[in-house]
């Protein structure tokens, strides 16, 4: 069942987790103790029997049958209360704990920069939220109804059964530590397999995720057949495994049954000779044969607590790796003051790397922005561009140098503050379902109706918006599928724009508009954010070229700093990007 370490570690995962069933310490200490209640009657049945067979149907005395059948009958219906009881609160605990944990998680994952995010993976991150906590919410509900009553049966009827025959007895003792063997035999070899059909859910996740999401893409170049090969390949992977560990745990049946019918076998065939000399009576035998059965049932409730327990604690050490992980990114506690005639930006000597491997995607960056600057930012596939601006708002921290805002480090704003201030429209448009209305009041949720129209008429997106039969309050899909490209991109620009940032980035969010709307956008910005500092990250020359200074990157690092007119002059790598996009009359005309 895995090293001594492993299962040390995966005690330890699971016992972290116990602060989240503190809210619900009566549901854990009262739902076992009624069914343990249950499990005790349940021990009382096979006596009662024996005494209606013993003393009632071997005398034919129907009223002692009748009267015992009533306390059978009595025993079932406290019985069914209990494990009733025990039922509800099993599930409360469990659900609510689970509810409790998975918006903690949430919660936390939330609070993780990107790096932290990138290194697990979206789809690993919702399989954690789901069906980890799932299989934890399982195992709360066991330990509950089945961790007391199944070893308290098993050891029960083994005790029952010395209180009728002590040599009969002796049947149980040679058979239950045989099943128990079979049962350990059959799961230390499965176990493993479990903690695999996990890594394999995860995988499967990634596929699912990536297919679904880029359907448009799979179909424009025809590839639903190699997807669904690859997504074909994965799920027989997981089953694969599901089926090596259903072989083992087939085992489990035939073997136990061998065991308990011969154990059957040996209490009938020598409880026999014990009834002749009157050891024993025809109804203890009887009862004999059932404690028999409950001994198996409950160590087979136990092999099968074994699998769900190994299976939570590898959910556990999942689900604990997140929430032990810290952001690499802290936030300040206070709101501090601008310095007075600081740029509004300023990179000092700034040098980024993602990983931390001395693999730099920014190296020693300096770059001063005035406040109601226009910026442009252009340069080559892997340049850097995404990454300088992506700092300002602190997705990620400078590995080295400082970056300031107002004056002041960044690392000194606490998030909200910083986020105001800095208002983001990323490379990849994303809307959230609900309305228009709803998805233009996140930056800014006090928003009048006029403000809203004055985000989108400066967005470019007025008229569309106008056209649609319910206006603002019209419907808004996941991921707002329901618009076009051009549309979701000038949507995400009046979202921010409501905002009232006092610095917008724009990073390549206009890639899918026509030349036209696009002159149109950036004339709309200079008119109507003209105290807001704004960043236009494009691949256009079009785009940035009427910027107050354009920054040039190439390879990380800044090859040039001026106005268009100046750069064509004197910057190679400016040269060669607008030669790239114009002939060299228009360069020369420019």
């Amino acid at each position: 069942m895995g090293t001594p370490e492993n299962r040390i570690k995966d005690l330890v995962g699971l016992r972290k987790l116990i602060r989240f069933l503190k809210p619900y310490q009566k549901q854990v200490i009262l739902g076992p103790i009624f069914k343990l209640i249950e499990a005790i009657f349940e021990l009382i049945v096979p006596i009662v029997t024996a005494k209606i067979i013993d003393d009632g149907i071997r005398r034919g005395d129907v009223t002692y049958v009748w009267k015992m059948g009533l306390v059978l009958l009595l025993l079932g219906a406290v019985g069914l209360c209990s494990t009733l009881v025990c039922q509800k609160m099993a599930a409360v605990a469990s659900q609510g704990s689970g509810t409790v944990l998975r918006n903690e998680m949430f919660q936390h994952i939330n609070t993780l920069s990107h790096a932290e995010i990138d290194r697990f993976g979206t789809p690993s991150l919702i399989t954690r939220l789901t069906n980890d906590i799932n299989q934890l919410q399982l195992a709360v509900a066991m330990l509950i109804r089945l961790v007391v009553r199944a070893p308290f049966l098993a050891i029960g009827a083994v005790v029952m059964a010395m209180t009728i025959d002590v040599k009969l007895a002796l049947i149980f003792v040679v058979a239950t530590p045989l099943i128990a063997l079979a049962l350990y035999l059959v799961m230390s070899r499965s176990v493993p397999y479990f903690r695999e059909i996990q890594k394999r859910l995860d995988v499967i996740s990634l596929i699912s995720r990536e297919s679904l999401s880029g359907v448009r893409v799979i179909r424009a170049f025809s590839r639903q057949k190699k997807e669904t090969q690859r997504f074909v390949r994965a799920a027989e992977d997981q089953a694969q495994t599901a089926v090596r560990v259903g072989k083992l745990s087939a085992l489990l049946n035939p073997v136990t049954f061998v065991i308990v019918n011969l154990s059957i076998l040996a209490i009938v065939w020598f409880g026999g000779y014990r009834a002749e000399i009157g050891a024993v009576t025809q109804g203890q035998i009887v009862a004999l044969v059932n404690y028999m059965n409950q001994t198996f049932l409950a160590l087979v409730v136990v092999a099968n607590l074994v699998v769900i327990f190994t299976k939570a604690s590898a959910s556990a050490a999942r689900v604990n790796e997140v929430l032990e992980t810290e952001s690499s990114i802290k936030e300040g506690d206070s709101v501090p003051e601008p310095v007075p005639g600081a740029p509004k930006i300023e990179f000092r000597n700034v040098s980024f790397s993602y990983h931390q491997n001395g693999e730099y995607a920014l190296r020693d960056c300096s770059v001063k922005i005035a406040s109601g600057d226009t910026i442009g930012i252009i340069g080559g596939t892997g340049s850097g561009k995404s990454t300088l601006v992506n700092l300002i708002p602190r997705f990620y921290d400078v590995s080295e140098g400082r970056l300031l805002l107002d004056g002041v480090d960044v690392k000194e704003y606490p998030f909200a503050v910083l986020r105001t201030r800095v208002g983001m429209v990323p490379q990849q448009s994303e809307l959230f379902s609900g309305t228009i209305c709803s998805n233009l009041k996140w930056g800014n949720e006090s928003a009048k109706e006029e403000e809203l129209w004055k985000a989108l008429k400066t967005a470019q997106a007025e008229d569309f918006v106008r056209a649609l039969p319910q206006g603002l309050s019209s419907p808004v899909s996941q991921g707002g599928k329901n618009f076009s490209g051009g549309q979701r991109q000038r949507l995400t620009i009046a979202r921010t724009v409501a905002g009232k940032p006092q610095v917008l980035i724009l990073d390549d969010s206009s890639s899918a508009l026509d030349f036209a709307t696009d002159a149109a956008l950036r004339h709309a910005l200079k008119q109507e954010t003209e105290h807001m500092t704004v960043l236009i990250v494009s691949q256009r020359v079009s785009s940035i070229r009427h910027a107050d200074r354009i920054i040039v990157l190439e390879d990380g690092t800044v090859a040039g700093i001026g106005t268009h007119e100046d750069l064509v002059k004197r910057c190679p790598v400016y040269q060669e990007i607008c030669l790239s996009q114009m002939n060299r009359e228009e360069v020369a005309n420019q």
